[in-house]
């Protein structure tokens, strides 16, 4: 199994810290602050593994990802963030990342998520919850969006406003 590892990131200890604890650990990497010099290196050479920062001095780690998959869709690539939610996972997975993590995140952490075989599903949850209580937390979602506006997030919803004000009145169902 070949092992170049790229990796993307305008920190510079932080980068030098990941960069050698990756060789230790087998890798040949290769380190870029920006993404001009980076796009560079990829038109050049394909990489097994990419670790790639949301936020660069010079443009977006997920446009830079997607450029990444364009370019050798074979590259495992892994999305480092300090502004994690939930909004950027998906954005992340939608942009070719095997995986997200938010910093600071352990250097084991960042491996496992690198090397894991994403083949395994995980396990169902213990307890899920109800489709009752997903409802209730998504209106309730929407609701605050709206900042508290009946009539917004009726409209959002397509829902009738009367409709809204009850289930808003109600507590929340069980899980």
């Amino acid at each position: 199994m070949n092992k170049e590892l790229l990796i993307v990131d305008d920190d510079l200890p932080f980068r030098d810290r990941l960069s050698k604890s990756m060789e230790k650990k087998g890798f040949i990497v290769e380190a870029y602050a920006d993404s001009k010099q980076t796009i560079n290196r990829i038109k050049e050479k394909n990489f097994d593994y990419a670790i790639v920062d949301m936020r660069l001095d010079d443009g977006s780690g997920l446009e830079l990802i997607e450029f990444i998959q364009i370019n050798n869709p074979d590259t495992k690539t892994l999305l480092l963030t300090g502004y994690g939610n939930i909004a950027t996972a998906v954005a992340a997975i939608k942009s070719g990342a095997i995986d997200y993590l938010p910093k600071p995140a352990e250097i084991d952490q960042i491996f496992e998520a690198l090397t894991s075989s994403r083949d395994i599903l995980p396990p169902p949850p213990e307890n899920p919850m109800t489709a009752d209580r997903v409802r209730w937390e998504h209106i309730q979602r929407v609701f605050i969006q709206c900042n508290r506006n009946v009539s917004e997030t009726a409209r959002r919803l397509r829902m009738h406003r009367r409709t809204l004000q009850r289930i808003l009145n109600k507590h929340a169902p069980k899980e």
